[in-house]
């Protein structure tokens, strides 16, 4: 089963769908060259296959990684590079162009504990961000 992405006008994932795999060729209604070609007809908005197996340009399953990331809703499609990026979750986050991936401005701390990124202690001093995560009380 091959899963495909609805963009709107701004190239944003509007929604995914479990679809026809892709080598189903057999199926697919001739005046189409692809399920892609055949899914933007049907719905009306531009269509692209995601591979439900890739995450930081990398196939989970050891197969070759296909668009970056596995297309989620509020996803960008970047056409140029032919990827799907998560939304950046801090404006100091930076995209790492060879995983697509968001990445903090400083490394998580390798201490064994648990960390939260606080964007606003990052901003006053930018050798901070990391603080710890305290244990909530139920």
């Amino acid at each position: 089963m091959s899963h495909y992405a609805f963009l709107n006008q701004d190239n944003k994932v509007v929604k995914v769908i479990p679809g026809r795999n892709e080598n189903d060729l057999e199926n697919l209604p001739e005046e189409f060259s692809s399920w892609e070609e055949f899914y933007s007809d049907y719905k009306g908005m531009t269509c692209k296959r995601t591979s439900y197996n890739t995450y930081g340009n990398q196939h989970l399953l050891g197969g070759t990684p296909f668009r970056g990331n596995f297309a989620g809703k509020h996803f960008t499609y970047d056409e140029e590079n032919d990827v799907f990026i998560a939304p950046k979750p801090w404006s100091s986050w930076i995209l790492n162009e060879e995983i697509w991936l968001w990445e903090p401005p400083l490394e998580y701390p390798d201490d064994g504990e648990a960390y939260i990124w606080n964007e606003n202690a990052h901003l006053a001093d930018n050798t901070a961000g990391w603080e710890l995560l305290n244990n909530y009380e139920e």
